[in-house]
């Protein structure tokens, strides 16, 4: 199984922070944003890994991480994302690398507290489809909402929601067999004028081939302002137990 980091986009609900430096370079507590989702698949036991970055710094990603030996790794493999096309679309770029493998996605700005190598197996494990990792969170709206039946199996997922059914939401990892890329292609922007990993996740649905994954510990995303400074919090608290 082999992981795929998405790290493009401009970062503009982070400037004037990300004026001079893409958003997966900034701090969080004592090491760079990216290197979370770098050690959350390794330690998860995903060494083959894949890092989408874009914008005018990507380069800056090469010259911090290297081949990635510092983190056990013989290289990273690194591709490029022009504009902002949406996360779907940057997922589609990593079509060549999986090479019909199972695929791991992480969101750069995602930072996890526990692992999620037991996740990560039991999708191993899974014959075909995809599986996210879902969390509570206290404002739900701004990300994809899941939506559960009686038997809390997901019965859809609407993506930022006015009004929220549920207080569960898919956080930004998510797991995938090879039909991916097909579904991909299929798809049309959004009002945002991006491809949705939303649709992604629903097409999955509808074909009865997603399951999810209660996601153990404190997760944040570190997109906006609030965020970040969330995130430096969690970090240094879970730091400083040790």
């Amino acid at each position: 199984m082999k992981g795929v980091i998405l790290a493009g986009g401009l970062g503009k609900r982070l400037y004037p922070l990300t004026k001079i430096t893409n958003k997966h370079l900034l701090p969080i507590y004592n090491k760079p944003m990216i290197y979370y989702p770098i050690e959350t698949l390794v330690e998860a036991g995903i060494k083959d890994i894949l890092i989408v970055t874009g914008g005018n710094h990507a380069g800056e990603f090469l010259r911090l991480l290297g081949d990635g030996h510092q983190f056990g790794l013989k290289h990273i493999n690194y591709t490029y994302q022009e504009g902002e096309g949406g996360i779907a679309e940057a997922l589609g770029l990593a079509e060549h690398f999986a090479d019909n493998d199972k695929i791991v996605v992480i969101l750069g700005d995602n930072i996890i507290e526990k692992s999620i190598k037991k996740a990560v197996e039991d999708f191993r494990e899974q014959p075909r489809g995809a599986k996210v990792m879902v969390q509570k969170v206290p404002d739900p709206e701004r990300f994809g909402v899941v939506e559960f039946d009686d038997k809390m199996r997901i019965s859809g997922i609407v993506e930022k929601p006015k009004k929220t059914k549920s207080n569960y939401i898919v956080t930004g990892i998510y797991m995938y067999d090879n039909q991916v890329f097909d579904i991909v292609k299929t798809l049309k922007p959004s009002g945002r004028g991006e491809l949705e990993i939303t649709d992604v996740n629903n097409a999955y649905l509808k074909k009865g081939e997603l399951t999810y994954s209660i996601l153990k510990g404190w997760w944040t995303d570190s997109g906006t302002f609030d965020s970040l400074h969330r995130a430096n919090i969690l970090v240094t608290k879970k730091i400083k137990k040790k």
